[in-house]
């Protein structure tokens, strides 16, 4: 519960107990007509005033502790007593000096006064000690989820920013390689490579792209790995979209693609990539042919990556399942992006 919230509670039931304490007696308790009674009412709704925020935002901060059951008692027992005091000083010690009257009878003993008082101050003391309890545990329980909102943001931001520079690193390995050779191709390469950048630096900031602008972003990633590879035509992508227009977290299928041209075996051999979103649900598999005797790992960081993004994003929502063998590397995952429009 929002701290708005438990404010607006204190002041509808500040509305209806003014209501019933001072305003209703007038109508339907004859004798208690007359400027006295209107006085020792509203000296009554300013005893509950004061001991309720009293209570509120003194005793129970310092004395309740939910691991000891004792202290609710404690504070309980507090607060009758200061109902008791502040009603007192008030109606028995104020009243009397400035307008000559009293509530009790000058005869009462202070023990009796605060017995009898016991039953007045118990409504209001639950009703502090519940609303406290609910902006206390309901406010935190906000305040944590809000955390963890902010945490999941800040970590995705954080995996996405690992995905762009590791991308670049790859794209400018090959590009150098093309530049070494001499071959003609250097330069196809860079304008695609810059028109990927422009990509990247401009949706990688956002919650989400099109389905259909992370598809450009796999064309373009093939495109500028054709021109490196000498039988291209081996690289397979068949793409069945009906709902270009579903919305799917930047850069999650592109690392995927990376990993396949890292790692991929590509003579004589080459990769399959299948895509489509049958019933808005996108299904992506991809199969390429590893490098044999490879120093590293067939999955490196940018899969590690998008395996932790699945997770935030996806959660429920998403089957990843990979085969990792000697001589291939298998990738079958399906996400649910119904609701995901724009």
């Amino acid at each position: 519960m929002k701290k708005q919230q438990i404010i607006w509670l204190q002041v509808i039931y500040w509305a209806f107990n003014f209501v019933g304490n001072v305003i209703m007696p007038n109508f339907f308790f004859p004798e208690r007509r007359g400027f006295e009674w209107n006085v020792l009412s509203i000296t009554y709704f300013i005893t509950e005033i004061l001991t309720f925020y009293i209570l509120y935002l003194i005793i129970i901060p310092k004395v309740f502790k939910l691991e000891k059951l004792y202290s609710a008692v404690f504070v309980f027992l507090l607060a009758i007593l200061c109902f008791g005091f502040v009603r007192y000083g008030i109606e028995e010690i104020i009243l009397p000096l400035t307008l000559g009257f009293r509530n009790y009878n000058k005869d009462a003993e202070l023990l009796f006064y605060l017995a009898d008082n016991i039953y007045n101050a118990s409504l209001t003391v639950f009703i502090g000690g519940i609303l406290w309890i609910l902006e206390k545990y309901g406010v935190a329980e906000n305040d944590k989820k809000q955390l963890m909102i902010e945490k999941k943001q800040a970590e995705l931001q954080a995996l996405k920013t690992q995905i762009n520079p590791h991308f670049i690193f790859n794209s400018l390995n090959n590009i150098y390689s093309l530049v070494y050779q001499n071959s003609e191709k250097a330069l196809p390469a860079i304008e695609e490579l810059s028109r990927l950048l422009r990509y990247s630096t401009k949706d990688l900031e956002k919650d989400v792209i099109s389905l259909d602008k992370e598809m450009g972003y796999i064309d373009s990633l093939i495109a500028l790995e054709k021109l490196r590879i000498k039988e291209p035509e081996l690289l397979v992508m068949t793409k069945e979209i009906t709902h270009p227009e579903l919305n799917i977290s930047p850069m999650l299928l592109v690392p995927f693609v990376e990993n396949a041209f890292k790692h991929g075996d590509f003579r004589g051999k080459g990769f399959e990539i299948k895509v489509s979103d049958n019933e808005q649900v996108l299904h992506f598999y991809l199969l390429n042919f590893k490098k044999q005797k490879m120093a590293d790992s067939g999955s490196g960081i940018g899969i590690q990556n998008v395996k932790k993004r699945l997770e935030i994003l996806y959660p429920h929502k998403h089957q990843l399942i990979i085969n990792d063998s000697e001589t291939e590397f298998v990738v079958d995952l399906k996400i649910d992006l119904r609701h995901e429009k724009n």
